[in-house]
């Protein structure tokens, strides 16, 4: 065999084994490089008004006792806010949690991978959360130059309106300026915030349809995918078999009010996401505190009963 050949045969060898060597690498580093891990566990925060500290004595004419002890303090809320952003976290749309996480139906984007998950929720539509908390979202993203998304669950027969409905809720308008500004996530608690376990089933149709096409109506030309009230929140977090029935016939998923954690990788139905319930009992520490403790990986979920 020539010099000529020895070398071919030479280079023949090197160009197979090459390739192999590689893959062995990339095996022997892919856990190290871990580029699509988010961890399983999302904490869904419920809140409902957001309110001054230095006025939470003044009583409302409107509210009762009972509805502002669930309200929690915008001074407390910013330094939640303010946490979450300097610690990179994703706040997740009712859309994205769908998507990237329950149907895994699209790709986590690149930019969001690795991330720290939470969601921020608020129920019922009280004015607060635009005079009170948006402000809040609007003074953050000036200065840290990012976004937060939140998510109201709104109940449409209960917005304000010239027909007597109190000024503590929210108008249709003031739905409009919060989605246009890139703040809010508007999704349904059903039409009038009725229990759905305690009314015919003729009557759930009706509290789930005239939701969907109230709050469609309202923001129809600024939601051409028609995102808004694909979701709904059950009203006090009270649920059966005939109200999930009904749900899963009109919205993609349903939440709950039941004070429990998220691990998405054991979550058996999509018509039961859990929420922790928030209110002026836990401070921001108290907040941060429980949710830096919460499990990371499913194997711990298991043994703290988050899944089962």
């Amino acid at each position: 065999m020539t010099e000529d050949n020895n070398d071919q045969v030479t280079n023949s060898s090197r160009s197979k084994s090459f390739p192999i060597s590689v893959f062995f690498l990339l095996v022997m580093m892919f856990p190290f490089l871990n580029l699509g891990y988010n961890p399983p566990t999302i904490p869904i925060l419920g809140f409902h008004g957001i309110v001054d500290a230095k006025r939470v004595n003044t009583k409302s004419k409107f509210r009762q006792s009972s509805q502002l002890d669930m309200d929690y303090t915008k001074q407390e809320m910013e330094k939640l806010l303010e946490y979450f952003i300097k610690h990179d976290y994703w706040f997740l749309t009712t859309q994205d949690l769908y998507d990237y996480f329950l149907t895994k139906s699209k790709e986590i984007p690149y930019a969001y991978r690795n991330k720290q998950t939470i969601m921020l929720t608020f129920d019922d539509g009280y004015k607060t959360v635009y005079t009170n908390l948006l402000p809040i979202l609007s003074k953050l993203e000036n200065k840290y130059g990012k976004k937060i998304k939140v998510v109201l669950f709104i109940s449409p027969g209960t917005l304000a309106n010239d027909d007597g409905i109190p000024a503590t809720h929210l108008r249709c308008q003031e739905l409009r300026d919060g989605w246009k500004k890139g703040f809010f996530d508007i999704q349904s608690h059903g039409d009038k915030h009725k229990n759905l376990t305690e009314i015919s089933e003729q009557q759930i149709v009706s509290e789930l349809l005239l939701a969907r096409i109230k709050l469609r109506k309202c923001l129809d030309d600024l939601d051409p995918e028609q995102k808004v009230a694909s979701h709904l929140a059950y009203p006090y977090g009270a649920a059966n078999k005939t109200v999930a029935k009904y749900v899963a016939k009109y919205y993609l998923s349903g939440y709950l009010y039941n004070d429990k954690l998220l691990n998405y990788t054991c979550l058996k139905d999509n018509y039961k996401i859990p929420r922790l319930m928030v209110n002026s009992t836990k401070s921001s520490q108290e907040l941060i505190a429980m949710i830096q403790d919460f499990p990371t990986d499913t194997q711990e979920s298991f043994k703290k009963g988050i899944c089962k």
